[in-house]
């Protein structure tokens, strides 16, 4: 069996939009076989729910999660297509799922599209500043500062987080995943985060 990189799951997943997970066991189930992996994932219908981004959301729910301490909490919107999708298990264990990382980990956005260009802008600035103070040659600065962003955006950015129950999806994957499995799209309205004594960070 060949043996499947990360490369050839990032390359599977920019075909597919699949999350990372479908296309590593694709890629084994095809023995590396990329194109055998896509057309699999396209038949299995993981790849359209790529598609169904877009589509109008007015139904859903509204999830709250409290911690155990009752000193944080999470409240949330949930959106879908229909009543029906809203009261399946699957889609109310993902709101609780991604409330509970919101309440662990503090995101401040949903999709790092949402960042204002004024505070990407200044942290790239700050961030090219300091690659340069620390002597990197000016030839590799850009990927000094463009990996130093990618975990910028990763603390910030609900989707760009690794699950805290699984980091070998990021949240993102699992809203695509929940697309996927349930056949409508799905949207992550806005959120607050509430810790006792700090004024709640909303999106």
């Amino acid at each position: 069996m060949a043996q499947v990189t990360a490369q050839m799951v990032k390359e599977l997943r920019n075909l597919t939009g699949v999350g990372p997970l479908d296309c590593k066991n694709a890629l084994e189930q095809f023995d590396g076989d990329l194109q055998k992996a896509a057309d699999y994932l396209r038949d299995k219908g993981l790849a359209k729910a790529a598609k169904k981004v877009g589509r109008a959301t007015n139904e859903g729910i509204i999830h709250a999660y409290v911690h155990h301490n009752h000193r944080l909490g999470v409240l949330l919107e949930l959106n879908c297509e229909t009543d029906f999708v809203a009261r399946t298990g699957q889609f109310r264990q993902l709101a609780n799922d991604i409330a509970l990382q919101i309440a662990n980990l503090g995101a401040q956005y949903v999709q790092r599209e949402d960042i204002p260009s004024a505070v990407v802008d200044a942290e790239r600035d700050l961030q090219r500043r300091r690659a340069l103070e620390e002597g990197k040659a000016e030839n590799v600065v850009e990927r000094v500062v463009d990996g130093r962003m990618d975990k910028f955006y990763e603390d910030l950015v609900l989707f760009e987080q690794p699950f805290i129950k699984d980091d070998s999806v990021t949240i993102g994957d699992m809203v695509k995943q929940a697309i996927a499995d349930l056949g409508e799209n799905i949207v992550l309205s806005r959120f607050a985060r509430f810790a006792l004594g700090e004024s709640g960070d909303t999106q």
